[in-house]
């Protein structure tokens, strides 16, 4: 009998499924995802995918009424939107991809703080927590230009 145990991360060599979207955006490649925002293994298969729903459900939602005007005018999906005069082809499934990773990141990262009681865990977790609102401003600016919104809002007190 031997006394060798197999530890492991859990995860299969399979990519995993795309996630259906509305019909309206792309669905969404976790693998893709994984390598864009560099994503390892430590996290699962599973938290990567409830992060990508969960943003999947937020950006829907900040952009439903955006969806609905293009669909008024004619257009099946967000390919069939045209971009703006300066903009590259593809402009508004970017920042679409852009939002729905940073939200979903900025979550990751805000349940993947780490637990250690030390000052060097600490300081490690405001690192995350820091980097973590980067990515929701980055979410917040990708909605806002597909929008047609600027990125501040200036009020008068």
């Amino acid at each position: 009998m031997s006394s060798l145990i197999s530890y492991g991360t859990g995860e299969t060599s399979e990519a995993p499924a795309a996630i259906t979207n509305n019909g309206f955006w792309p669905a969404v490649d976790p693998a893709a995802f994984r390598d864009a925002e560099r994503v390892d293994s430590t996290v699962t298969e599973a938290r990567v995918a409830h992060a990508l729903r969960v943003a999947l459900a937020d950006v829907n939602l900040q952009l439903a009424d955006w969806q609905a005007a293009r669909i008024d005018d004619g257009a099946a999906t967000a390919e069939e939107v045209a971009a703006p005069g300066w903009a590259a082809e593809g402009h508004y499934v970017l920042l679409y991809q852009r939002a729905l990773y940073a939200t979903a990141m900025a979550s990751l990262l805000e349940r993947y703080r780490d637990y250690s009681a030390t000052g060097e865990g600490d300081e490690r977790g405001e690192a995350k927590d820091l980097a973590a609102d980067d990515y929701r401003r980055d979410a917040r600016w990708a909605v806002s230009e597909i929008l047609g919104e600027r990125h501040t809002t200036v009020e008068l007190i």
